[in-house]
């Protein structure tokens, strides 16, 4: 469930670009008025915000914003107003270029996603880069990582929800032996993670439950210090329960010394029009702290009102 709230009666797009323009108008810019507009506009709204506000000012409005705006608020509010594929083209090629073995981004991007989207994503990056995000991924991993992460951004899942149970029990059985042996980067482990469609899979760890007594990611739990099993573990949470794996990252994100605002950014603008409440409840559940207040005991400023404004949060 998304929690981006859209006033019922939207101003016209004209208005509210006129509304930015007189934002950044004279000596400050008025950070209240920017949130009260891009904050509560869902995705196709900031899309002819965007292409309005060109057409009329001859300005892109991401390069205004990034001329009045700073630090995290601006990081947040550029990363907000881009099209959803255009924001993980971006995310995605940073995660790329600045890759290493503990980020997951890449698989966030490959497995918490539909198929279609992240099929436009890498329309996206191939329109913004002008090359693909696979040969990056290529480029810039190696080993086991590469291996994996390749196959995972250049799938096209089916999504459909029919299930084969007789293959479920089949390919259950090859995770566990291949798991058993610590043969963790196996082709036919790699094939079933990053073709099979996310029913399919679920039906998959169902059985292995079912049949050896544990979860999966209890299996892939051996060596914590192990980075490939942990992306691992990323992707098989991000296709089967993405809500889980997202609350653990702004858990991390928010509770450890100092804020990861990258982190906390990043899962708040993308799954914000998404399963944001469905994460919040998760993470109320595991922290018995709603949300919302963790993220206002631990930011501030325009930063902390934008983040509590795309939450829902009633008093932004």
């Amino acid at each position: 469930m998304s929690t981006l709230t859209v006033p019922a009666q939207v101003p016209s797009v004209a208005e509210d670009c006129e509304l930015l323009r007189k934002a950044f108008a004279g000596w400050g810019t008025n950070e209240e008025l920017i949130i009260s507009v891009l904050a509560h506009r869902n995705a196709a709204q900031r899309k002819a915000i965007r292409q309005t506000y060109a057409q009329t000012y001859e300005e892109d409005l991401l390069k205004a914003l990034d001329k009045e705006l700073t630090n995290d608020f601006e990081r947040l509010v550029m990363l907000w107003t881009l099209d959803p594929a255009e924001r993980d083209a971006y995310l995605a090629n940073k995660a790329t270029k600045r890759w290493t073995s503990s980020n997951q981004v890449l698989v966030e991007i490959a497995c918490a996603r539909s198929p279609h989207d992240l099929l436009l994503a890498r329309q996206a990056y191939h329109a913004r880069f002008k090359k693909s995000l696979e040969e990056d991924v290529a480029q810039h991993t190696t080993g086991d990582f590469r291996k994996l992460l390749v196959p995972l951004v250049s799938s096209y899942r089916y999504e459909g929800d029919e299930v084969n149970m007789t293959l479920a029990k089949t390919e259950a059985k090859i995770l566990h032996e291949n798991i058993l042996k610590k043969a963790y980067s196996d082709e036919d482990v790699i094939r079933i993670l990053a073709t099979r469609s996310k029913a399919q899979i679920n039906a998959t760890l169902n059985h292995y439950k079912n049949e050896f007594g544990k979860d999966i990611e209890e299996d892939l739990e051996v060596d914590p210090k192990d980075e490939f099993l942990s992306i691992l573990g990323a992707t098989v949470k991000c296709l089967t329960y993405p809500e889980k794996y997202f609350e653990k990252v702004l858990r991390l994100a928010i509770n450890k010394r100092g804020t990861d605002e990258g982190a906390l950014t990043r899962v708040v603008v993308t799954r914000a029009e998404f399963d944001l409440k469905i994460i919040g409840d998760e993470y109320y559940k595991r922290n018995s702290v709603p949300l919302d207040r963790a993220i206002a005991k631990d930011t501030n400023g325009d930063y902390e009102k934008m983040l509590l404004a795309l939450l829902g949060h009633e008093d932004a």
